[in-house]
């Protein structure tokens, strides 16, 4: 069984300005508080036609899509010189931001440990240092601990570093692991002997990261990826001891739509090939006491059939949308009748619950669902006496189930946490119904009270009369008059739900008098499937009108005003924030949009681009016109027009592999060429990471008081 971690969510010409001068323009504004007069670098426009089912568009920034060119590189780094001159005089409260967030965490501080296979594993930090210690001890919590990896040594030399994927070996013995050093997602995987603590020399390239033991504790499944678009396309097969080189392929994902994964049961009884798209999947099963044995398909593919399957006794558990069963319902069927036609309903579905997930136990079956876009956490008894729901008690709260390895126990591991309550970890007695509270994540600094925030659960309404659900919070005592400044966050893609959560680094925002808003746009599944369904392909736009016309309430509200209300997003949150901007660029104060994927006409239409084919079931393929047109209409940097924007903070990473640097860069030198304002847009690079940034514990703090310093000197907050 794997570990489980603790959570703690493109040779083209270029004119630059000369190094010296640049040098020079900021030196000189060192002593001038007229940031105004500094300029930002100039970008060479290069018209580019781009063809497509008879529409010419003229991207004149496209030689920006090419890493290798040192003047791309230059004009990145120009940029970053930019950004810091315009906020040199941000630059001590920055420092004073990073450290108030840090001084609230404790640095000396581990997880709740977990039993698994006669061990128990924890994850401890070290004070001033920036990554995990993963350690387990035998049979008992006062047994003498094993450090299995210090990230803290091996991540010396590296300005990034990401340890992924620990896989325990059935006899405790053998550990495989991933390391990424790049943040590109191309993890190298080793094998490490517990026993001796050697590292074997063999190491496999270009892996998600994460494998899966046989029952011999010798074979190891792993994933590939495609070199170029990273898919991974390519389950192997590993022997110990021998050169990965000769590694068997085992499966192949054909479809360049799939992607491909391989895992173990709870039940330890199946490897299992998981294969997936948006809107497809499919399940091969091999019993792990027969490694080398061949994968049976569990039930072929059909466009829109979803389902994933656990396993349990005699039986396999299927959660399908099978029968038009929008929101999933559990299903049964026997270990030698896998295909659909055997399948029989155990939860059926419901209109107004989507369930999201399942834990099995020996006596226990958990189901996570969600309904009316809270999550409630259902435990019922295999033998049918017992069926009932954990209480939850308030609105903007999330609930999930946890590291729950363990098979034959009446404990379930729970997480817990609200907008103003700290993040718990619960263990519930399943039979008693007695819960302990294993751990409240401590906030340092004997500053914060729960009760000095208030959190509402707001609805607004939309263009087309669909009620749109926010999570708020802000310090008790603010009057709703306008006057607040109000930071609105959404992401709303791929059905991803951003629930509440509690986050002690934006005390540094709420504390300074921000309110805070969580809009639940369509496009996730708040509010069950057809929430998803209705906010993707050619009903994308609803997501952006959704957003604004969840920010349009919160002024007529009095809870913010034009003049004070800043969004944020990032990745597609980042498209959120390029569509509403030329949608809407009065409304908003100021806008963050990290890592944001804004160039999706183009994207879309390059296939060589890692993640793209994967993407046409959530955006729609754009080598088919209807669609081509439909995106056309709202991609960011398709829509930029000669108008008022907002004030600005693009980021970015060099290295990321989900939406490349070049997206940004361009999208920012296309605003700069046509915006008609005086306000400020900056655009930051980070030259060592990728999509997720910094890896340190403490490195990514540095990029939140990034942002948070932005807002805050927006709004004339200076300390």
């Amino acid at each position: 069984m794997a570990i489980q971690q603790p959570s703690i969510m493109k040779k083209f010409v270029f004119v630059s300005i000369a190094s010296l001068t640049f040098a020079a323009s900021i030196n000189a504004q060192e002593t001038s508080k007229d940031i105004m007069k500094i300029n930002p670098p100039k970008v060479e426009k290069i018209a580019k036609e781009l063809k497509a089912h008879g529409d010419v568009r003229i991207d004149d920034y496209y030689w920006l899509n090419n890493p290798e060119d040192e003047k791309v590189i230059d004009y990145l780094k120009d940029e970053n010189k930019y950004y810091e001159a315009m906020t040199a005089h941000t630059k001590k409260f920055k420092e004073d931001l990073f450290e108030e967030m840090k001084a609230r965490i404790k640095e000396d501080d581990e997880s709740v440990p977990y039993k698994l296979n006669g061990y128990y594993y924890i994850t401890r930090y070290e004070t001033g240092k920036d990554y995990p210690i993963y350690t387990r001890k035998k049979g008992s919590l006062d047994a003498t601990e094993e450090i299995l990896f210090d990230v803290n040594e091996m991540a010396k030399g590296h300005s990034y570093y990401n340890l992924s994927g620990l896989n325990v070996s059935e006899d405790n013995n053998l550990v495989s692991f991933g390391v990424d050093t790049l943040s590109r997602r191309k993890y190298d995987i080793f094998i490490k002997n517990l026993k001796t603590g050697e590292i074997y020399p063999e190491r496999i390239p270009l892996t998600t990261g994460s494998a899966t033991w046989g029952s011999d504790n010798k074979t190891l499944f792993y994933t590939r990826k495609d070199e170029k678009t990273l898919r991974a396309d390519r389950i192997y097969r590993h022997t110990l001891g021998t050169d990965p080189i000769t590694d068997e392929l085992v499966f192949t994902e054909e479809d360049e739509t799939f992607g491909t994964y391989v895992y173990k049961t709870k039940s330890k009884k199946f490897i299992v090939i998981g294969c997936y798209s948006t809107l497809t999947s499919e399940y091969r099963v091999l019993d792990a006491d027969n490694p080398m044995g061949e994968f049976k398909i569990f039930q072929p593919r059909e466009r829109g059939l979803e389902y994933s399957i656990s396993h349990y006794g005699n039986n396999w558990y299927v959660l399908t949308n099978k029968d038009k069963a929008l929101n999933f319902k559990l299903m049964k069927t026997s270990e030698d009748k896998t295909s659909k036609e055997n399948w029989v309903d155990m939860i059926p579905h419901r209109n107004d619950v989507l369930v999201e997930d399942i834990d099995i136990f020996k006596d226990y079956l958990v189901v996570s669902e969600r309904n009316n876009g809270l999550t409630k956490i259902r435990i019922k008894k295999w033998d049918g006496n017992e069926d009932y729901y954990l209480p939850f008690d308030n609105e903007t709260y999330t609930a999930f189930t946890t590291q729950n390895p363990e098979f034959d126990t009446k404990i379930l591991r729970y997480g817990y946490n609200s907008l103003n309550t700290p993040a718990s970890v619960i263990d519930f007695n399943m039979e008693t119904k007695d819960k302990t509270v294993l751990k409240e994540t401590e906030v340092l600094g004997g500053k914060f009270d729960k009760d000095n925030y208030e959190t509402e659960r707001l609805w607004a309404t939309s263009m087309d009369g669909t009620k749109i659900p926010m999570s708020v919070i802000y310090r008790k005592g603010i009057k709703k008059d306008g006057k607040n400044p109000l930071l609105i966050y959404g992401y709303g893609s791929y059905g991803a739900t951003m629930d509440p959560y509690f986050s002690s680094v934006r005390l540094s925002l709420l504390d300074r008098g921000f309110i805070y808003v969580i809009a639940h746009i369509r496009g996730g599944e708040y509010m069950g499937r057809q929430w998803y369904e209705d906010g993707k392909l050619l009903k994308k736009k609803n997501t952006f009108t959704d957003f604004i016309d969840a920010s349009k309430y919160l002024i007529s509200e009095g809870y913010t005003s034009k003049e004070h209300l800043y969004a944020s997003g990032g990745s597609a949150g980042g498209l959120l924030m390029g569509a509403i901007t030329n949608m809407a660029p009065e409304l908003y104060h100021g806008v963050i949009a990290s890592v944001p994927f804004v160039d999706v006409v183009t994207t879309m239409l390059d296939d060589s681009i890692p993640l793209t084919t994967g993407e046409y079931d959530e955006w729609g393929n754009p080598n088919e016109v209807e669609y081509y047109n439909y995106i056309k209409s709202y991609s960011p940097y398709d829509n930029v027009e000669a108008k008022a924007y907002p004030n600005m903070l693009v980021t970015t990473g060099l290295h990321d592999s989900q939406v490349q640097y070049w997206e940004p860069a361009k999208w920012v030198a296309k605003l700069r060429d046509l915006k008609t304002d005086d306000n400020i847009l900056l655009l930051q690079t980070n030259m060592d990471a990728g999509h997720g940034g910094a890896s340190g514990r403490f490195e990514a703090l540095k990029e939140v008081a990034m942002d948070y310093a932005f807002l805050l000197d927006l709004e004339g907050i200076k300390e």
